[in-house]
């Protein structure tokens, strides 16, 4: 194979694990309330994706938020900031996962997001390292 086509096939694939990486969030998952009332949810982060990316709580119910990145060289981070509905994560995500509690005391649409930005290059963000907790109003 000669260096242009060799180049071409490796642009290829880049292209084609961008889109496979933006794709892997799936169908919303509504978290259930456990035996013990509290809403137990595990997110992990990758090559500039959540899964699941989008997440369903009830708002007065305590949430147990664990995360945490698959293994890999760059590094990410997990936040979401929502003072107005009491929740506030901000943490580097690693392989050893990380437990956050708190309580959604208002409904609401809320964005959570890597932080992480190489010097000239988008945000891991804006390559599609995020996704949305959807707090519904309790019954």
């Amino acid at each position: 194979m000669n260096a242009k086509a060799a180049t071409v096939a490796a642009a290829m694939v880049l292209a084609a694990g961008a889109g496979l990486a933006r794709a892997d969030g799936g169908a919303p998952v509504r978290v259930p309330v456990d035996a013990d009332g509290v809403q137990r949810v595990t997110i992990v982060g990758g090559s500039y994706f959540f899964r699941p990316n989008h997440v369903i709580v009830r708002a007065q119910v305590p949430v147990e938020l664990t995360v945490s990145v698959e293994p890999g060289l760059v590094p990410h981070s997990f936040e979401i900031d929502a003072p107005q509905a009491g929740i506030a994560v901000h943490t580097e995500l690693g392989t050893t996962p990380k437990t956050f509690r708190f309580t959604p005391t208002a409904p609401g649409r809320f964005a959570y997001y890597c932080t992480h930005r190489l010097l000239f290059l988008r945000s891991h963000r804006e390559r599609g390292m995020e996704g949305v907790l959807d707090v519904e109003a309790a019954p």
